[in-house]
């Protein structure tokens, strides 16, 4: 189906781009042949009305023959057919309406005339449907890719949230094999706290985004699993604005963070230390701080820095360059600082 005819709101436009063309032709008619206005619009009212929709037709033939500069000759060749046979269309409804009405003899002086300017409305009716033909291609176009970017940004974000649970695991894995050797009951503790983190984040991974408040709770539960482990030596700390709870994030994006920050910090430090958590809301922007103390003195770990690497191209998938992720060190303070666009699920 013809595109205009599809939609009540295209067709009556068109029919409104048609007055002008009519009144035009009209004019041409009056002033070739002499007859009146009154004559002059009962002959090409219906004339055009028909032509109208014989005008609809080059978009049909625009479909069947795209232009090519390899097949210019058949494609003037078809259109000057086409213009040729849809003006005699015009001419012919308007002759017969002039029959009709007395007016032949009259209309006759104005025929040539509005015999050529049938064919230029139809080729530029042609021109304009494959204008409206390349249009709606581009659209298409620009839909496909950006359908494309979505997938494979969603891709993109599920292999990077694939590696952050072996990351973790193994180094849960170890800190029970440890615990295991010297303490039993709280080897067994953190084997259950484990089972409820797990049993958690498996069920937020397959989820694009959660809101803050559940990736929030999600850290501390990590950090309870851990705080068996060091005891008083990993104290916790926070100041979470409440506004900020609604805003979606990432599914386990402070996951990474939290577990460098008691790998790489807190574990180094002989009388452990605090691990700080923030966030606030900036107008339409989130900025979470993370802080831990760490012994400059002491060897990075090894697998140092994937974590945050991972963060960042996660942040950078999602929202571009809105997002931003600085980590650094001050004195004896590790700071990460996440800043994106406050969203809200769904």
């Amino acid at each position: 189906m013809h595109p205009l005819l599809a939609s009540r709101r295209r067709w009556l436009l068109y029919v409104l781009a048609w007055l002008p063309l009519f009144a035009l032709l009209a004019v041409v008619a009056r002033t070739a042949s002499g007859m009146s206005w009154r004559a002059a619009a009962g002959v090409l009212a219906p004339a055009c009305a028909l032509y109208s929709f014989a005008c609809l037709s080059p978009w049909y033939i625009c479909r069947a023959l795209p232009l090519s500069v390899h097949h210019l000759a058949n494609l003037a060749g078809t259109w000057t057919a086409a213009a040729v046979a849809g003006s005699l269309v015009f001419v012919g409804s308007a002759q017969m309406c002039a029959v009709a009405i007395g007016a032949d003899r009259q209309l006759g002086a104005a025929l040539p005339l509005l015999f050529g300017m049938g064919i230029l409305v139809y080729l530029f009716a042609a021109g304009l449907h494959y204008a409206g033909i390349a249009a709606e291609q581009s659209r298409e176009a620009e839909r496909r890719v950006t359908e494309a970017r979505a997938l494979a940004r969603e891709a993109q974000l599920r292999a990077l949230k694939m590696q952050i649970n072996p990351h973790f695991l193994f180094n849960s894995l170890h800190s029970i094999a440890a615990l295991a050797t010297g303490d039993g009951a709280r080897a067994r503790e953190m084997c259950v706290r484990l089972a409820d983190f797990l049993r958690s984040s498996l069920g937020m991974g397959e989820r694009e985004s959660i809101p803050l408040r559940e990736e929030l709770a999600l850290a501390r539960s990590y950090l309870e699993v851990e705080q068996v482990r060091f005891g008083e030596r990993l104290r916790v700390e926070e100041k979470i604005a409440a506004e900020c709870e609604d805003c979606a994030v990432p599914a386990l994006l402070l996951q990474p963070l939290v577990e460098n920050a008691v790998k790489h910090g807190i574990a180094g430090l002989t009388g452990g230390g605090a691990i700080r958590l923030s966030a606030a809301r900036y107008g339409g922007m989130v900025a979470i701080t993370l802080e831990n103390g760490f012994d400059a003195e002491t060897p990075a770990a090894r697998g140092n820095g994937v974590g945050l690497a991972n963060v960042r191209r996660r942040l950078e998938a999602r929202y571009g360059e809105q997002a931003a992720c600085d980590a650094g060190a001050v004195e004896d303070v590790f700071r990460v600082v996440l800043r994106f666009p406050c969203e809200r699920e769904g």
